[in-house]
């Protein structure tokens, strides 16, 4: 009996263990595939759907790209070259490529400096865009505005180093009195600076671009990729703190300081970027002294910051309201003032909880730059639009210039929303 029990427990024991399947089923593309793409009756439908419509648009797209022409002079020559066959015509992109990225009239001997304060672009931001990095660092991204400056525009040296002294003299004054009044401090640094640049206005004499060590290039020759990445970027980064500020002063128990920023706030964000474009370029000039002559640029840079900072400010409100009352109080209760409460307990959390909304902001910032084309600032598309379309010999290229367009476009846009999740993941503390 005890030989029988025996034999029929090893027999049921191999009965309930199950073959173990090949290890292509259990890890590895098939299983993915199986998992993902297989896993139901309606998801296997709609896998051959989707692939059938790739099939269709890369069927007709790869041997156009693949049979494109890359060394002719005009759209009549890359014609007689294909003779007929389905193909590209990228000669425009080799001939033009100058044009694309840095303008029309930006001195090509000069490329070489636009082009560096690119390569510096990534240096100063690295200490913002990852925070393990050292804090003396962005002693780097403090001065890469004033080189890129002085790189991009040239002239004289005393100019960027002017508005350095200014913002450091305005940094100083709101160290001085930001621990008495965030408002003193505030309104009194912009005040230091603004004294520092008229003083320092009159003394840069009038001649002093002509012997400088860098060509002086006025902002009418700015063109190109160079004219969308310099917009974006200086628009962005001066959005954000001007964002900050109005969200917190919309919160703000003065009732003078809360009203204007409603007002500002509300205003922006019911005007279309275009209409405010017109005013930059029309009538912002009217608000400045009339000696003065304000640059198309600036003034440009003025209205899109304006605009941007409104939206931004609101996703960082909604930011501020997510965060319990128990924050504000365990920041009254360490005997914080209200810049340090700010600083070290409320911004951190209330910037990680709008990272989402600022970079959706930042991304349809990057892509409404494309609107100075309009009040005839030839950035990308005006370049496209304007001379190269209008020339004889590329009258009628349009997939070829507009996709090389859209490609660069998608590289930038792409790479700030990888960063942000990245970010996202990083700061997720709170999920751990």
């Amino acid at each position: 009996m005890s030989d029988t029990h025996a034999n029929s427990v090893a027999f049921v024991r191999t009965e309930q263990v199950p073959p173990s399947p090949p290890p292509f089923q259990t890890s590895g593309p098939v299983k993915w595939a199986k998992d993902n793409l297989f896993s139901t009756p309606l998801y296997t439908l709609l896998t051959i759907v989707a692939a059938y419509f790739i099939y269709v648009i890369l069927a007709n797209t790869l041997p156009w790209i693949l049979n494109g022409v890359w060394s002719t002079s005009s759209l009549a020559e890359c014609r007689e070259v294909l003779h007929g066959v389905s193909g590209g015509c990228f000669s425009v992109l080799t001939e033009r490529w100058n044009q694309l990225l840095f303008g029309f009239t930006y001195p090509s001997e000069e490329y070489w400096r636009p082009t560096l304060a690119f390569i510096l672009l990534f240096a100063a931001a690295a200490p913002v865009l990852f925070y393990k990095l050292p804090r003396k660092l962005l002693i780097i991204t403090g001065l890469f505005p004033f080189v890129a400056y002085y790189l991009i525009w040239g002239g004289t040296i005393f100019t960027p180093i002017l508005a350095l002294v200014g913002f450091v003299a305005g940094y100083f004054v709101y160290q001085r009195f930001v621990a008495g009044s965030f408002a003193a401090g505030f309104f009194g640094g912009v005040a230091a600076a603004l004294v520092v640049w008229n003083i320092g206005g009159m003394l840069i004499p009038e001649n002093a671009n002509e012997n400088a060590m860098l060509l002086a290039v006025p902002s009418r020759d700015l063109g190109g990729f160079m004219l969308n990445m310099m917009l974006g970027v200086t628009c962005v980064s001066l959005s954000v703190p001007l964002g900050i500020a109005l969200a917190l002063g919309r919160q703000s128990d003065m009732p003078l300081i809360k009203w204007i920023c409603v007002v500002f706030i509300e205003f922006i964000r019911g005007v279309p970027l275009i209409t405010l474009l017109f005013v930059a370029s029309v009538m912002l000039a009217y608000f400045f002294p009339p000696e003065s002559t304000t640059d198309l640029f600036l003034r440009v840079v003025i209205m899109i910051t304006m605009f941007s900072s409104a939206y931004i400010a609101e996703v960082i409100r909604g930011g501020l309201a997510a965060l319990p009352r128990g924050q504000y109080e365990a920041a009254d209760s360490l005997g914080l003032d209200y810049p340090q409460a700010m600083r070290l307990i409320i911004l951190p959390q209330a910037l990680k909880i709008s990272i989402p909304g600022i970079v959706n902001i930042a991304v349809g910032l990057f892509k409404d730059t494309t609107l100075v084309s309009v009040i005839s600032m030839f950035d990308i598309l005006g370049m496209i639009r304007g001379p190269i379309l209008a020339s004889t010999e590329w009258n009628g290229v349009y997939w070829e210039l507009l996709g090389f367009a859209a490609l660069l476009f998608f590289v930038v846009c792409y790479g700030i929303s990888q960063y942000s999740q990245w970010l996202e993941r990083q700061l997720a503390t709170d999920h751990r």
